[in-house]
């Protein structure tokens, strides 16, 4: 692992046990993920990329093998350990995005932070200026439900950032919006990668999209196979 490698995933394998059977999601993979890289999953549905994100981002654990931060074990910590380290070190965009719909957008990115026992009026702080630079100034104390999906998709990635992650890991963070929308989220995503050099790893069955990353790795049957 040299300096410039922020992740590093040894020998990772996922297998899940059921009705007497099992079921092999991951067999193997080893990769690195260097700092301030923009880097692509791809792959057919079924091929493990949403499980390796999962493990990565340490929503799961891996059967066997290992998942280092800048030469940390994390697959040896606790629960609790690994709920800290999450919330401040890894930010997550779903296809989905989870937003409580009770909530207005400033609200929903300030739970981070109010999770992590930062003052409510640095956590809004923190919001504020993030909405504000995604461009979202006029639409902060809208609820969910009035925003457009891609002005929702934009309160996510707010949510994700707001502490201020080392890395940020998307699920099909666009394979719930039309083209020229999905576009504009990936264009934020590429400009925060550059202006923070913001660590990101992607999953996308966007060909055009994944053209754009600075490298892509495609699984198939739970292996690298490009």
């Amino acid at each position: 692992m040299n300096s410039e490698t922020i992740v590093s995933v040894e020998g990772l394998r996922k297998t899940y046990h059921r009705n007497g059977g099992s079921l092999d999601i991951l067999k193997g993979i080893t990769m690195e993920i260097g700092r301030g890289e923009l880097l692509g999953i791809v792959g057919v549905s079924g091929a493990g990329k949403t499980t390796l994100l999962q493990i990565v981002g340490t929503l799961d654990r891996p059967t066997s093998g290992s998942v280092l931060f800048d030469g940390s074990d994390i697959s040896r910590m606790s629960e609790d350990e690994l709920a800290a380290f999450r919330n401040r070190t890894i930010g997550f965009v779903f296809q989905f995005h989870h937003l409580l719909p009770e909530f207005d957008a400033v609200e929903n990115v300030m739970l981070p932070c109010m999770i992590q026992g930062i003052s409510r009026s640095e956590s809004r702080s923190r919001a504020v200026s993030l909405l504000d630079e995604l461009g979202l100034s006029g639409r902060k104390d809208h609820r969910i439900g009035e925003l457009s999906g891609g002005e929702q998709q934009r309160v996510a990635i707010c949510r994700a950032l707001v502490m201020n992650p080392a890395v940020l890991l998307a699920d099909e963070p666009t394979g719930n919006l039309d083209k020229e929308t999905a576009n504009g989220v990936f264009d934020i995503l590429l400009s925060l990668n550059r202006s923070r050099k913001l660590t990101v790893m992607m999953v996308t069955h966007n060909a055009e999209l994944a053209s754009r990353m600075h490298r892509v790795i495609r699984l198939d049957d739970g292996m690298i196979v490009a």
